[in-house]
């Protein structure tokens, strides 16, 4: 039976301008990206931080991210891009969908860390101020999964279950990324990418408060960032009904949610308490050599 209620997909995720493709999902990943530097910024300077190493930090971390949660995606789901009625060349299209956050936070921090050990400034508290910024991030991202109707839970009759509309091209073929809906109904699932969205909003407001009421540092916001996410998509994951490669009977995401969020917690209660001052932020910028340097100014 049809719930009047039901969370309706988009008739289309790709929209064309002449030649162009207008894709939903790059402009999720794209907005995602530009209020995280945003927070970043704001977050990091606030710390003592300069504000260009946030810049500079982009340039880096932004391709890494990219490369490094499709190299996961692609690894993950290999089956998706070397088989034999497969095309390897798909693994090459992101804008079709599949970005691994595992491994576009790992290639991403170590990116960043070889940049910081290049800079030698600390990037402990870096890694603090993207944090909640970084994962709300996520949550603009699953909005890209909506418009592509991937992602999504097993069949649901809940009041916001989310239709999944049967798709075509121009050619009439079934195209459920780039075609237009028909309005048929193909199936009535859990919204996945919005439980995930709704938490990850949720860990994003938890971390700017957590930062001040437990004043946090030393790179346990992001500690506890990667935590708080795991423990969310423990739970999403164990919902989602789409293709994925089994490890001992287990998704591998659900795996690699655990180990994370015991490392995490781990770590968590490993680092130093409290916060670093403006100086141990950046040196360079607030030690003892540029305060005299200020004064010489003046």
């Amino acid at each position: 039976m049809q719930i009047l209620a039901n969370i309706p997909s988009p008739p289309q995720g790709v929209w064309h301008l002449g030649p162009f493709p207008l894709r939903a999902y790059a402009l999720c990943i794209i907005v995602g990206i530009l209020v995280a530097m945003w927070m970043t910024q704001r977050r990091y300077v606030a710390r003592g931080g300069n504000s260009d190493v946030v810049w500079d930090a982009a340039i880096v971390i932004i391709p890494a991210g990219i490369v490094g949660g499709r190299l996961y995606h692609v690894i993950t789901d290999h089956q998706k891009y070397f088989c034999a009625d497969c095309n390897p060349a798909d693994a090459l299209k992101i804008t079709n969908g599949g970005l691994g956050i595992w491994g576009a936070v790992a290639l991403g921090v170590f990116a960043i860390w070889v940049m910081f050990k290049i800079k030698k400034v600390p990037m402990a508290p870096f890694a603090d101020a993207v944090a909640p910024g970084l994962i709300l991030a996520q949550a603009i991202g699953r909005l890209g999964n909506w418009f592509n109707q991937e992602l999504y839970g097993r069949p649901t009759d809940v009041p916001w279950a989310l239709d999944i509309y049967y798709r075509i091209n121009e050619a009439g073929e079934y195209a459920p990324v780039s075609g237009r809906s028909t309005g048929e109904v193909i199936t009535s699932v859990h919204p996945t990418f919005l439980y995930e969205l709704v938490w990850n909003v949720a860990v994003c407001l938890f971390l700017l408060w957590a930062q001040k009421a437990w004043k946090l540092g030393y790179g346990r916001v992001f500690a506890l960032y990667v935590a708080g996410y795991t423990l969310g998509r423990f739970f999403v994951e164990n919902m989602r009904s789409d293709e994925a490669t089994m490890v001992f009977g287990l998704r591998i995401n659900v795996i690699v949610s655990v180990v994370l969020f015991i490392v995490a917690l781990v770590v968590f209660f490993k680092l130093p308490r409290g916060q670093e001052t403006p100086a141990e932020v950046d040196p360079a910028r607030n030690g003892p050599k540029a305060l005299g340097e200020s004064q010489e100014s003046h």
